[in-house]
């Protein structure tokens, strides 16, 4: 439970995110983390890996905005040598390395259509493919998403499958900025 202390406050918001971080670390549950830029929203993704029984595996971060479109299906899902230029030879995706742990996916309104497909067949099936494969191979994950955009209205702009949203959406974590938790600020 030493990840909880990481989440620093004494309002109310933050006493009934701690205590829902753990009713729902234990569980398998995919989550969502909805909140602005800088309300902690790794730290929570964090916080219910090492609620969870899944604490001793890894847990393996990826910032989505960050990884150029064009590798970011490499990233998630591996590749095999020859699979594009620079192949050089195969590599296991974060999947594959976050195997029996969690993998939290940051910003995840930043995700391809291309790559959002290939997610939700992984969340479907529990099996991955490199690109460049034709096998597949399961895998193990819990899967923790953020992202401060407002995903519904991206859904109804056609930019985020709907599918992915509601699988994304088990259980919903709303992490109110700092100027919203005036208790929190101390002088």
């Amino acid at each position: 439970m030493s990840k909880l202390s990481s989440i620093v406050g004494s309002s109310r918001e933050i006493n009934e995110l701690r205590a829902l971080i753990q009713i729902v670390g234990p569980s398998d549950s995919t989550a969502l983390i909805l909140g602005d830029s800088g309300t902690g929203k790794e730290l929570v993704a964090n916080a219910l890996h090492g609620c969870s029984q899944r604490a001793g595996a890894p847990f393996i971060p990826v910032n989505c905005g960050a990884i150029p479109r064009e590798l970011l299906e490499s990233e998630l899902f591996g590749h095999r040598k020859g699979s594009f230029t620079g192949a050089i030879s195969d590599r296991k995706g974060r999947f594959e390395l976050a195997n029996g742990g969690t993998l939290f996916l940051d910003e995840i309104g930043e995700l391809p259509l291309s790559a959002q497909a290939r997610l939700l067949r992984v969340l479907q099936d529990g099996e991955v493919r490199s690109v460049g494969s034709i096998e597949t191979r399961k895998v193990s994950v819990r899967l923790i998403a953020s992202t401060h955009r407002n995903l519904q209205a991206l859904v109804n702009e056609g930019d985020f499958r709907d599918d992915l949203y509601y699988r994304l959406n088990v259980m919903k974590f709303s992490l109110p900025p700092l100027r919203e938790r005036g208790d929190d600020i101390t002088i």
